[in-house]
């Protein structure tokens, strides 16, 4: 099966730390990286751009409108993800446990559908 975790973070807060820690949080995101693709359980992976650059379309009674930014009411931000190809969910949740943002942020674990839907 496989899941999608969400990164959640908060950049003003990765900023305030220092070049070394930064570098301890990258290293052991290297670390989990490099078992995913010795194990085949990584699909797929990506960061996203800041949220400066983001647009929010939304369609209300018809009527497309575009604004600045994603809609969110924390600091916190999807910062980027990571597809998964696991066994069970309690594997995913594992994987998304050892994640750095996980224990400063948030990682969200969600099966990704077939096309069939049947997951639902």
């Amino acid at each position: 099966m496989r899941y999608m975790l969400l990164i959640y973070n908060n950049l003003a807060l990765y900023e305030s730390w220092s070049e070394e820690d930064r570098q301890a949080l990258f290293a052991e995101v290297d670390t989990i990286m490099t078992e995913l693709r010795q194990t085949g359980e990584l699909v797929d992976t990506a960061g996203l751009a800041d949220p400066s650059v983001t647009r929010t379309v939304r369609v209300r009674e018809g009527v497309v409108t575009t604004t600045d930014g994603p809609f969110a009411e924390s600091k916190e931000q999807f910062a980027g993800y990571l597809t998964v190809d696991c066994d069970t969910p309690e594997r995913a949740e594992e994987i998304a446990g050892r994640w750095p943002d996980a224990r400063y942020f948030a990682m969200e674990v969600r099966p990704v559908m077939h096309s069939s839907g049947d997951e639902m």
